[in-house]
């Protein structure tokens, strides 16, 4: 029996299980029943001539593939199983839905499902396929990727000289896995300055520090590294210590926080729910809207703010994704932050994870999300109330974000609310420098005291809290100043080792 014959045969079975809702019924919880009732009850709300169209295009386009798989089989140069050329059409059908989709073997499954829980082992890096490329979204914290200079936007070309042009994403992540302590080299490509440099890294346990913390003065720091299942409770325990920590300082109390999102790459949705009703009394955190209404959720705040009201700056780039931009979209639409930073990555859809049997699953792009003033982001991002720039390089050309991307998903809501100026911030904040001074030291994450956006922000609550010095902070704020030559001493830190996770 040729592929043309059997996929009819498989499609007349198919057809009949979806009718029977078996299809759906084995898995409740991740497809909407609207999807089985819209199957099942087709014909009778389609004209009849319609639906014999459409069934006729569909039974020629499967014919099409049924011929081309044969030809494939029959006259490549080299002999194919049939299972490769099966597996490539699915790859293809589900991957160029757009950047987020793609269908995962059972080993790609696990290999997900590891990461997510904190048990995969590699370099460190959040990529996302893009044309064939392999692109950085970002390096995680404290990993051989960010210690090797890895930055967001850079394209991996090769690995260990072996072009991955040809490859999946899921094929080219799983060349830069392996063995901790065995080494690896990358090509990168790094558009800024079109010059491609071979980096070699050691693969390692990967120890990802997800939350951690600083008391600055008597402002609070929390940067969030990414959103796995363990963040928010990691999150209020590090605020916990900040609290602590400055009740034996003369102030005794916290002036305000900084939340640093930069370069997180998002994660767990439940998670940036849970965050964002950490600070957000009431009123909706994010809504998720698909192709079927009786799918579509919203959630809200619980009545908590376990700042007591404090001023909060949060702080984004282009490397802030999906999960950190649903924070970063409600603390902004509520006014209960100002975002400080570059605009950010731009993911506004929702992927869910759709087993099939013990053959793998389905990452399958099913909603968008919106934020609570009803506007989605997809392929714009959040726009900071007060742009400030991490360095004196013009990065525009260069800065990588989701409308980027190829076949991306395009935001077609155009009849939703646009994004209202805000006229809550104080005035002096029209005068805030975007731009680093001159000769402002290169970033290194070891020396606060170099980083421009993180200067800037503890200036601002330091200045929108009062006191004697609110005048001087906001004069630093228009006219920054350069930063003491060497800095022998570090912030008092109230660090969160708990959240230290360990990544196989």
């Amino acid at each position: 029996m040729n592929f043309r014959t059997g996929l009819m045969l498989g499609l007349a079975c198919s057809a009949m299980g979806v009718a029977s809702g078996a299809f759906f019924a084995s898995r409740p919880s991740l497809v909407p029943p609207a999807w089985a009732q819209e199957i099942t009850h087709k014909d009778s709300n389609t004209p009849a001539n319609s639906s014999d169209s459409n069934n006729a295009e569909t039974v020629r386009m499967l014919t099409l593939l049924g011929t081309v798989m044969d030809i494939a089989h029959s006259e490549y140069v080299s002999p194919l199983p049939n299972k490769k050329l099966i597996r490539n059409a699915i790859d293809g059908m589900i991957s160029n839905l757009d950047p987020h989709s793609s269908f995962m073997d059972a080993q790609q499954l696990k290999d997900m499902q590891d990461e997510m829980s904190g048990q995969f082992g590699g370099l460190g890096l959040q990529v996302q396929g893009d044309a064939g490329h392999v692109r950085v979204v970002s390096p995680i914290d404290g990993t051989p990727a960010a210690k090797a200079g890895i930055q967001s936007g850079d394209v991996i070309t090769m690995v260990d000289n072996k072009s991955i042009a040809n490859l999946t994403l899921d094929q080219a992540v799983r060349k830069m896995r392996g063995k901790p302590g065995t080494q690896i080299t990358l090509t990168i490509l790094r558009p800024k300055t079109g010059k491609q440099q071979n980096l070699t890294l050691t693969r390692e346990i990967i120890h990802v520090q997800i939350v951690r913390s600083a008391l600055y003065g008597q402002t609070g720091y929390i940067r969030l590294s990414e959103f796995d299942d363990s963040l928010e409770k990691e999150m209020r325990k590090a605020y916990g210590k900040l609290v602590q920590s400055v009740a034996k300082t003369p102030g005794k109390t916290l002036n305000g926080l900084v939340l640093d999102l930069r370069s997180d790459p998002g994660g767990k949705l439940d998670q940036a729910i849970a965050v964002a009703r950490d600070f957000i009394k009431d009123g909706e955190i994010v809504s998720i809207r698909g192709r079927h209404p009786e799918g579509n959720q919203h959630w809200d705040g619980v009545g908590k703010d376990i700042t007591h009201g404090l001023p909060i700056i949060v702080l984004t780039n282009a490397g802030s994704a999906s999960a950190s931009e649903i924070v970063a979209g409600a603390l902004k639409d509520h006014r209960r932050a100002i975002i400080m930073g570059d605009r950010t990555f731009g993911k506004g859809s929702v992927q869910t994870i759709i087993p099939i049997a013990d053959q793998g699953a389905i990452r399958l792009t099913t909603a968008r999300y919106y934020t609570p003033s009803g506007r989605s982001i997809q392929g714009l991002g959040i726009t900071p109330d007060v742009p400030v720039l991490a360095s004196r390089d013009d990065d525009s050309l260069f800065t990588y974000h989701e409308a980027d991307l190829a076949h991306t998903i395009t935001n077609t809501d155009s009849k939703l609310p646009k994004e209202a100026p805000r006229t809550d911030l104080p005035a002096f904040a029209k005068t805030v420098e975007r731009l680093p001074p001159a000769k402002w030291p290169a970033f290194d994450p070891t020396k606060p005291e170099t980083d421009f956006q993180l200067q800037q922000a503890l200036h601002f609550i330091n200045a929108q809290t009062g006191g004697a010095d609110a005048a001087h902070e906001a004069a630093l704020l228009a006219h920054p100043q350069l930063p003491p030559q060497s800095h022998d001493t570090a912030p008092d830190e109230a660090k969160d080792d708990s959240a230290a996770k360990t990544k196989k």
